[in-house]
């Protein structure tokens, strides 16, 4: 399998972030209206079983708008659905199980939270992509990690040569300058699923983050 490269420079993921009045899917159905083309399906707060029907439906979403679905957490819920992928945290499954589970072809992405992290992430062979941050202060976290801000990014792209996305309270206002910093991409909850226009706020975000180079 080719190495893994982000097909655009912003990372959207589908999250309610406890709002009950949003729905996973009308989220979900509003990013890819966009012309995202890379999607993550965040859930923390749904029973399995309920996950797993969610993901069912953002993937038919996702195959119907030409666009890879990565599934966060559950590496058996993304080989369920079929997903892309799959996005771990330090916390989560081992990497070395989840390559068993997906196989070599599905990507796995992995959250660092410091230049020894994203060092090991690399060390193993089997990650895609690292994500990196928080690097600025996040609200999508009940316990968010220490932040390690633009220097920390730069580090780790000295440091490591896996495809970074940057993690953690990135807005629009920042994106630029995460992206001068080293980061492929530069992933984002609050920025859009809060936005009074979502399909709109993610065409804006998409046209501010050009495509990577080749």
């Amino acid at each position: 399998m080719p190495p893994f490269r982000f097909p655009r420079r912003l990372y959207p993921i589908v999250d309610t972030l406890g709002d009950e009045q949003r729905a996973y899917m009308e989220l979900a159905r509003a990013i890819l209206a966009a012309g995202a083309p890379f999607v993550q399906l965040r859930v923390k707060d749904l029973a399995t079983g309920v996950f797993v029907e969610v993901a069912r439906q953002v993937k038919a979403l996702s195959d119907a708008a030409g666009a890879q679905l990565i599934i966060n957490d559950r590496a058996d819920i993304a080989r369920l659905v079929d997903a892309a992928g799959v996005h771990l945290g330090q916390d989560d499954l081992p990497v070395d199980a989840a390559r068993a589970i997906l196989g070599r072809e599905k990507i796995i992405g992995l959250s660092t939270h410091n230049l020894a992290q994203a060092e090991a992430a690399a060390r193993t062979g089997l990650v895609d992509y690292i994500g990196f941050g928080p690097v600025f202060a996040t609200t999508s976290k009940e316990r968010p990690d220490p932040l390690q801000g633009l220097d920390g990014l730069r580090r780790v792209r000295r440091a490591v040569s896996l495809p970074i996305v940057a993690i953690g309270g990135i807005t629009a206002a920042t994106l630029p300058a995460v992206l001068d910093a080293g980061a492929d991409a530069a992933a984002m909850i609050g920025e859009i699923v809060r936005a009074h226009d979502i399909t709109a706020t993610v065409r804006h975000l998409l046209a501010a983050s050009p495509h990577p180079a080749v």
